[in-house]
């Protein structure tokens, strides 16, 4: 192992176990039995090791969606991605606290990663006609509540007691993002090209999802290049436009006083 890594598992460790989330380079190079000079000519300062572990852990939150092959029903696969991810930061807690923290100067570029990671799940959900939206959007929406449901549970836990919260989320924020039909069980036959059996009518959301995925994945050799984009773009905005078929969500009446 070379001093830098047994630097940053040393970093990690101590992190772990940290009280309060933070860790101070005097304790890191004390475990790590090294000078502080040897820490900074690693890591440049401490900020610059935290980047690192924050890279570490996204390195290891990633490692199984690097490997793992898509299944033939993209939305478990997205529904199953949810699950891991919280149940990654329920298992590491102050290490997923320091690597969602907007105090970090630069963010890690495996943090996008993780959102292309759910992009090509949800472009491959939109070629079968199963988005109500854009996969780019999805892709924002089912992130960013993700993030947001994982960071109140290791952050607040005794606010968020409910121990079905991340499924409750989970499954409003994909009735938003997916057809009615595949938000069922999923099916037990067909093939990745397929639309669920029994699906009614696309709409036109979700048919300009579908047909933004599929040109693509194919660019049609009769459009010029600028008219590639453009066409592109105009499926996008019909594919974000307000689905008539979901209904929205009621705003309650402000309290009285309020």
């Amino acid at each position: 192992m070379t001093t830098r890594d047994r630097i940053l598992s040393v970093a990690i460790d101590l992190l772990a176990t940290s009280p309060d989330g933070d860790i101070s380079t005097r304790a890191v190079c004390a475990a790590a039995s090294i000078s502080a000079p040897v820490l900074y000519r690693q890591f440049g300062d401490k900020e610059g090791l935290l980047a690192a572990v924050v890279d570490r852990g996204f390195d290891t939150y990633l490692a199984t969606k690097r490997e793992r092959h898509p299944g033939a029903d993209p939305v478990q696969d997205i529904r199953d991605g949810w699950d891991s991810h919280v149940a990654f930061a329920l298992a590491n807690r102050n290490l997923y606290r320091l690597m969602n923290s907007p105090a970090m100067r630069t963010p890690p570029a495996s943090a996008a990663e993780s959102q292309q990671i759910l992009t090509r799940e949800l472009e491959l959900a939109a070629r079968q006609g199963k988005l109500r939206v854009s996969p780019a959007l999805a892709a924002e929406m089912i992130m960013s509540a993700n993030v947001g449901v994982a960071l109140m549970l290791v952050s607040r836990p005794a606010m968020f007691r409910d121990p079905d919260l991340s499924r409750r989320v989970r499954d409003a924020v994909h009735t938003s993002v997916f057809i009615p039909e595949v938000m069922r069980p999923p099916h037990t036959h067909g093939t990745p090209g397929d639309r669920p059996p029994g699906a009614s009518a696309e709409s036109a959301p979700t048919a300009a999802a579908r047909l933004g995925a599929l040109l693509r994945r194919s660019p049609p050799t009769t459009l010029t290049s600028a008219e590639t984009v453009l066409l592109d773009e105009w499926l996008g905005r019909v594919a974000n436009a307000p689905d008539p078929g979901i209904d929205p969500v009621p705003v309650p009446d402000p309290a009285p006083g309020g």
